[in-house]
Formats: C-alpha cells, sequence, structure tokens
C-alpha cells in the first residue's frame, strides 16, 4: 500500500473534517469524501476483510428478504421495491431496500439442522459438531489468512456474541488461542436496553491501575512473563497457552495507538444516531473503525431488543411485532454500515454478510409466531467481493421448499471465502492430526454471485 493510501484509510473520523475543513476553500466536503474514498478503494495491496452480522436464534426470512404478500404464510408483512430492480424485501427494512445494489441475497439455503445448538455449530464452522475434532469458527479460519502479525489489534474481533447455547461455534477451535477473538460487550454483559452502548464496547482491563507507572507496570510483566515460562515448562497445554496469547495481545494493546478504534466518542454525534444508539448499532460503528484499522474479521450479534428480552430471532411468538422490533435496530445499523464504509472506499474490499442458524416456519403457529426452518432460508453476502443488486435461488410460492437453486451451508463458506480472496480449499491442520479443508471439497462457490 501507498504510503498516501495507508494514511487515508487510518485516519479518524476528526481528521476526515477536518481535511474537509480546509479544502473548503476550493472543494465541497461530498467532493473531499469521494476523491478520498476513490483513492482509497485504489490503492493496490489493501488487504480484504469481513464483517459478519450474526443474527442469534435464526431470523424470519419471510419477514426480511424472501416475503410472501397475498398468501397467507406470508402475514400481514409486505414487501417493497428495493434499488436493485426486480429484487423486493419486506417493509420492515425500508432504509436497507436503498442500499440492495449492494448486496445480493440468498433465498436458498438449506440444512438439516434445527437445533439451536447445533445448526450455530454447523453454520458458523462449517462442520457439525461431531468426534473429537474442535473445529474453528468463521472469523478464525478468515482472519488466519486476511490478518497482519504486525498488527497491534487482534485480526478478530466479536463484538457481543451470545455464546450460551453453542460456546464451541465462537472459538478458534485447533487453530489455537492465536486466532481466539477479542471479546467486546460480551452478551452476558450487556443488556438490550443498556444506555451507555458505547461505554459497554470498550476493551475491559487495558488500562493499568491508578498510580501504577510504565516502568512500574513493566517490571510487574516482567516478573510475570518469568513465573509463566517456567509455569509452561512443567505444565504444557492449551489452557497455559490461552492465558499466555491473551496477556500478549492485552499488553501489546495498552501500549498501542490502535486501543483508540474503541473510543466511539471520536465520532460525530450525528453519524452516531444513524447507526442506532444500542449495542448492535454502536457495534457496527466499532467494526467499521476497526475495520478502517486493519482487523481482517468483526462479527457483531443482534441478540435482542428492549421489548423482546434478549431472546433475539427466536421468534416462537409474536413474531410480527418482535421482528418489526429486531429490524428497527437492524435497519438503520446496517444501511448506515454499508453506506458509511462506501463513503470511505472501504465498501469495496469489505465482505459484509448477514445470516443466523437457520430461518423460520413460513406457517404461523397458534402464538402468532414462527417456529425453527432449516429447509429453505435466506442470507445475505454484500460489499466486496459481490456482484450486487440481484438474489439468487428461489422458495416456493408458500415457502415451505427450494424451488430453485439450493444452497448448502458449504456453497456459502466457499463462495465468501472466494469473495475475499483465500481459496476454499486451503487446509489446516487439526487437532488430531487430520488436514481439514476451510471448504467442504463438493462445496460450489456461487459463481453469480462473485465479482
Amino acid at each position: 500500500m501507498s504510503g498516501q493510501a495507508s494514511l487515508l484509510s487510518g485516519l479518524s473520523r476528526r481528521d476526515w473534517l477536518r481535511i474537509a475543513a480546509a479544502s473548503a476553500v476550493s472543494l465541497n466536503t461530498a467532493t473531499v469524501l469521494k476523491s478520498f474514498a476513490a483513492e482509497v478503494a485504489a490503492a493496490p495491496g489493501r488487504r480484504r476483510a469481513c464483517i459478519l452480522l450474526w443474527m442469534s436464534g435464526g431470523p424470519s426470512q419471510i419477514d426480511t428478504f424472501d416475503p410472501k404478500p397475498g398468501h397467507e404464510n406470508g402475514g400481514p408483512t409486505q414487501a417493497i421495491e428495493t434499488s436493485a430492480p426486480g429484487v423486493l424485501i419486506a417493509e420492515n427494512l425500508p432504509l436497507l431496500a436503498k442500499q440492495m445494489h449492494h448486496a445480493a441475497v440468498i433465498r436458498s439455503m438449506t440444512t438439516k439442522e434445527g437445533d439451536h445448538s447445533r445448526a450455530t455449530y454447523f453454520v458458523r464452522t462449517g462442520n457439525l459438531p461431531q468426534g473429537p475434532i474442535r473445529y474453528p469458527t468463521l472469523g478464525s479460519l478468515f482472519s488466519k489468512e486476511l490478518g497482519d502479525s504486525r498488527s497491534e489489534i487482534p485480526g478478530f474481533v466479536s463484538i457481543a456474541p451470545n455464546r450460551f447455547l453453542s460456546p464451541g461455534a465462537f472459538g478458534p477451535g485447533f487453530l489455537g488461542p492465536r486466532y481466539a477473538p477479542l471479546v467486546v460487550g460480551d452478551n452476558n454483559a450487556i443488556q438490550p436496553a443498556r444506555n451507555d452502548a458505547a461505554g459497554a464496547l470498550r476493551v475491559r482491563n487495558i488500562e493499568s491501575p491508578a498510580g501504577i507507572d510504565v516502568a512500574r507496570a513493566d517490571a510487574r510483566l516482567g516478573l510475570r512473563s518469568v513465573l509463566e515460562t517456567s509455569f509452561h515448562a512443567e505444565h504444557p497445554g492449551i489452557v497455559g497457552e490461552s492465558r499466555q496469547s491473551a496477556y500478549e495481545k492485552a499488553v501489546l494493546m495498552m501500549r498501542s495507538s490502535g486501543v483508540q478504534a474503541f473510543d466511539l466518542d471520536e465520532e460525530a454525534d450525528a453519524l452516531r444516531d444513524a447507526y442506532g444508539r444500542n449495542p448492535f448499532g454502536q457495534g457496527c460503528l466499532l467494526a467499521r473503525r476497526l475495520i478502517e484499522r486493519g482487523v481482517s474479521f468483526v462479527e457483531v450479534s443482534l441478540n435482542g431488543t428492549e421489548t423482546n428480552g434478549g431472546i433475539g430471532w427466536d421468534t416462537h411468538a409474536d413474531n410480527f411485532n418482535m421482528v418489526s422490533g429486531l429490524c428497527g435496530v437492524l435497519d438503520p445499523a446496517w444501511s448506515t454500515l454499508l453506506s458509511d464504509l462506501e463513503q470511505r472506499g472501504l465498501l469495496d474490499s469489505t465482505l459484509v454478510v448477514w445470516m443466523g442458524e437457520f430461518g423460520r416456519t413460513p406457517k404461523i403457529n397458534e402464538q402468532t409466531g414462527r417456529d425453527h426452518f432449516p429447509v429453505a432460508w435466506s442470507s445475505v453476502l454484500a460489499g466486496g467481493g459481490i456482484r450486487g443488486g440481484q438474489s439468487c435461488g428461489r422458495t416456493s410460492d408458500d415457502g415451505m421448499t427450494v424451488a430453485d437453486r439450493p444452497v448448502s451451508v458449504h456453497d456459502l463458506f466457499a463462495t465468501m471465502a472466494r469473495a475475499v480472496g483465500i481459496d476454499p480449499s486451503l487446509q489446516n491442520m487439526s487437532n488430531v492430526g487430520r488436514p481439514i479443508p476451510l471448504a467442504d471439497p463438493e462445496a460450489q462457490p456461487i459463481a453469480e454471485l462473485l465479482s
């Protein structure tokens, strides 16, 4: 990357605004931003990155990206036009509708896993939880290939993950602690109604205790290192390695300027309002700030709202009101994320993925809810490596089956890998000494979606 492009990609929002103001004599702000974004986007050798928007509980495809207006299974949800000609989505996402020229909807996802725990593990690792192999989560796999070992911030950051039902689906598996995520705002510590969303998304314990200067802190760390080295020599194993890796990452961050990425107060109030003053909205803003600073994989989980008690998209009852509330959080955050990335010249190199572990039943149950449904559901890919403005696959008129172009989890993994420039056949050695490919050898990337 050229020095100028590298500088531009690391500018804070305040820096951008200062430069724009200084340039106002001859250019307006929009022209300056557009020019800078073009330079950043065209910079050779820029690393690709991925943002995963994880929808805990399994979102209803019919009330988001595969509406069925006029059919009894569609319920009251209507369809609306989007910026992608011919691609209709549910009325619950009006802001995102204006960004659909950047996105491709996959309406024909299909699996056999309808249990939250197994389905979450399968969709996030590409493998079922069976046997002795500890499979890595998607973020660990991608950040291993895309990350920069010289970075001051870990290559994989997980924002507000809900790991209760399937903890193994969120870890590095056989890749080891080096590729574990930096977890920010664990869902157990964040309540959807919390007002201080930005405060909850700060890295914990990143500052030295009061009264401890740098020299004293270094002395303590040196003593700890001696003791750790002695202990590991006598007690080798994954637990000790994990602790050591966590400490090393923490110390590196403590001494770096990269930790400022977590200070959302640097952002303009108007932009923070546009994302939404809630954990998910501010998490999406944090994701942009991290990608901007070279983090290769960020996931942001939408685990609930003030009105649904944090149960996420598991809408067995009162589905339509629950989904409306969830989309009220999702829509501004996701649409602003896409436009923000585009303005900064980052969208062309950043893949944005929206998905959960399965979909919801087309048939509406007696509690006006929708139950688990892995047979035919939707996911969405946008941004870098994706030819937006289209849909892939089709479900039947009643939504009960895939009518055209079924897409497996393995196919999705292979497509995402191709989009960020990773060979899906790439292998990693597992904890049992067996090489495991990133995507199943039978997987077929969705060629029509790849740019």
